[in-house]
């Protein structure tokens, strides 16, 4: 089947170019590896579909990107509300 050069695109053969074959191979491979879990903390997060992952330890299930569980923009505008949420936290203090 696939070889260790090819990695996961090795079914498509001489198919599809170099730089397409190994791009396929570095998505699939990002897909398929331990993500943390935003709920418990715990390496089992595994996609369920396109944009669903789910924890195997807790069962917590969320969405995210296609081929990962955070995306560029998840990522900004979580600090977005974290930065929002303190500001906010320390106008009530004072």
């Amino acid at each position: 089947m696939a070889d260790d050069r090819t990695g996961s695109a090795g079914r498509f053969g001489a198919r599809y170019g170099r730089v397409s074959r190994r791009r396929v191979a570095e998505i699939e491979a990002n897909m398929n590896d331990d993500h943390e879990c935003p709920e418990c903390g715990r390496d089992r997060v595994s996609r369920q579909g396109t944009g669903v992952w789910e924890c195997g330890y807790c069962g917590y299930t969320f969405t995210g990107g296609s081929y990962s569980p955070t995306t560029p923009g998840g990522r900004a505008a979580t600090r977005s509300i974290r930065a929002a949420l303190a500001e906010e936290g320390e106008e009530t203090e004072a």
